[in-house]
């Protein structure tokens, strides 16, 4: 038996390995026939062409958007200034222009006045304010609040103003914060600002010159506001009011505040170097009485 299963054993083993073998020959002849069928070359000719056309596609859309991007900086290069950004242009071109007059590049004493506006804003609830103090070397401009950029307000105080009423830095930061309230109105802006503005502002002077008579004519307002006409009654009203209402909650700047104003009335009344300030900054006089506390009647 053991010989006979043996015998089959090895007949089954020679058949199956005929079999194997058979299709080993058979596949690969089958493989042969599709390497013939198959062109690999054209096939790599295919894959290069697909990837150079999908490269050159990738290549045009990228040209396209630069083109759009050049055309939109191009485009740009013609535009005026937004109204915003033109307010800080003009503002600091005036300043430019006036710098012989204000006298504002000359050695300063260190007050300390940017620590202790902030100080000021910041315990009244204005955090994070843009600001610029300039301090100038003149008694003819005592003080000015002009619009920056992004919001910023450009503080100037005269030294020569300073030194003369012998104000405390705390003095002087309570009315660099009138000025920051007048400013925050609009009143210097709507006193300011010209049709030209509120049309060219934005705008495409593409294919033209630009309208400088934009600058000249805000330039010429800058002049008129700062050196002649000032604030109203009402605005000075408004302002102080304002004042009142924010120092209230701190005693101390309060009080500081209103014996300011008791010293301005005083030495304007015995100064004729600034007798013209009280044309641009009405009547401290009328400031202490609208905020003085209503008499009580015992």
């Amino acid at each position: 038996m053991t010989i006979i299963f043996r015998a089959k054993l090895a007949f089954t083993s020679c058949l199956l390995l005929t079999t194997i073998s058979v299709l080993a020959q058979n596949s690969k002849l089958q493989e042969e026939k599709e390497l013939e069928v198959v062109n690999f070359k054209s096939i790599k000719k295919v894959l290069q062409q697909d990837g150079l056309s999908q490269s050159a596609r990738l290549k045009k859309k990228q040209v396209a958007v630069m083109k759009i991007e050049q055309q939109s900086l191009e485009r740009d290069r013609f535009n005026y200034p937004s109204e915003d950004e033109i307010w800080g242009l003009v503002s600091e071109f005036w300043l430019v222009k006036n710098a012989q007059l204000l006298g504002w590049d000359f050695e300063k004493p260190d007050y300390g006045l940017d620590e202790s506006f902030r100080s000021i804003l910041e315990s009244l609830g204005f955090y994070q304010k843009k600001f610029k103090i300039l301090l100038v070397n003149t008694p003819t401009l005592v003080r000015a609040s002009l619009p920056g950029s992004e919001g910023e307000m450009i503080l100037i105080i005269s030294v020569p103003f300073i030194r003369s009423l012998d104000l405390s830095k705390l003095e002087i930061s309570l009315l660099l914060l009138e000025d920051y309230f007048r400013l925050d109105g609009g009143y210097f802006k709507k006193a300011v600002s010209t049709d030209k503005l509120k049309k060219l502002a934005g705008t495409s002077f593409s294919g033209a010159k630009p309208d400088m008579g934009l600058i000249e004519e805000l330039i010429k307002n800058y002049d008129i506001q700062i050196n002649q006409k000032g604030y109203s009654f009402q605005q000075q009203f408004e302002t102080t009011k304002k004042m009142d209402a924010y120092l209230k909650s701190n005693p101390q700047l309060w009080n500081t505040y209103f014996n300011l104003l008791g010293k301005l009335q005083n030495f304007l009344k015995v100064n004729v170097q600034y007798k013209d300030y009280l044309k641009l900054y009405p009547s401290p006089e009328m400031q202490i009485k609208w905020i003085s506390p209503d008499e009580k009647i015992l």
